[in-house]
């Protein structure tokens, strides 16, 4: 069992994943056809939107939890891994990338993957900014 978990906290977690999981996926694909539909059919606006979003979510989430010892374990894993994990999607972002490749779209593709890739690191370095925001500033007032 993962974490030094009890039986009933760990089958709490997995379903706890589960369930926000489920919600993530449904999240992203409405939200990435949504984008889709508004881009002409095009689904990689789609799909880099939803990722830039997930990694902000989640360097937010990874940075405000560590800073509160209140939420309970199968919380934040079904929060993060769950939701956040089942929202944002490598796959897709990778077979996207292959089919402009494919199709001769290198301009396209290029910006595309490079606005994957720093795009995402960016979002989640301003999430988990953001998630520090309050931590840094009770630090200062504790000093």
């Amino acid at each position: 069992m993962g974490a030094n978990l009890g039986r009933r906290e760990w089958t709490l977690t997995c379903a706890a994943v589960g369930v926000a999981g489920a919600a993530g996926a449904l999240a992203r694909y409405y939200l990435g056809y949504g984008i889709a539909m508004a881009a002409g059919g095009h689904s990689y606006p789609g799909t880099l939107a939803v990722n830039l979003i997930g990694c902000f979510m989640l360097g937010w989430l990874t940075a405000w939890g560590m800073n509160r010892s209140l939420l309970p374990f199968w919380l934040m894993t079904a929060a993060g891994t769950g939701l956040i994990g089942s929202f944002t999607t490598f796959s897709t972002f990778s077979v996207e990338s292959i089919q402009l490749l494919a199709d001769r779209q290198w301009g396209t593709a290029a910006i595309y993957f490079l606005s994957s890739l720093w795009g995402g690191l960016a979002a989640a370095w301003a999430g988990y900014r953001l998630g520090n925001l309050r931590s840094n500033r009770r630090d200062r007032e504790d000093s």
